[in-house]
């Protein structure tokens, strides 16, 4: 990736972990920015380049996650 997309991937991270952390549904820290940060970067490197639906995306990706076997 490059250092534009290193930032893309940054900015959109934090623009769902804001949302998500202000909703309350963070329970696992680590665990949620593992998450968007893999989800977001699988959407860059695809390709996406808008920063807010790359949030969004992984928001509802987030929401709509299966729940991790204990």
């Amino acid at each position: 990736m490059s250092e534009g997309v290193h930032v893309l991937v940054e900015d959109a991270v934090q623009i769902a972990w804001d949302f998500l952390e202000a909703s309350g549904e963070i329970i696992d820290g680590y665990e949620t920015s593992r998450f968007l940060v893999s989800t977001v970067g699988r959407m860059a490197l695809a390709g996406e380049r808008r920063k807010i639906m790359l949030a969004n995306r992984a928001i509802d990706d987030y929401r709509n996650r299966s729940p991790r076997a204990a």
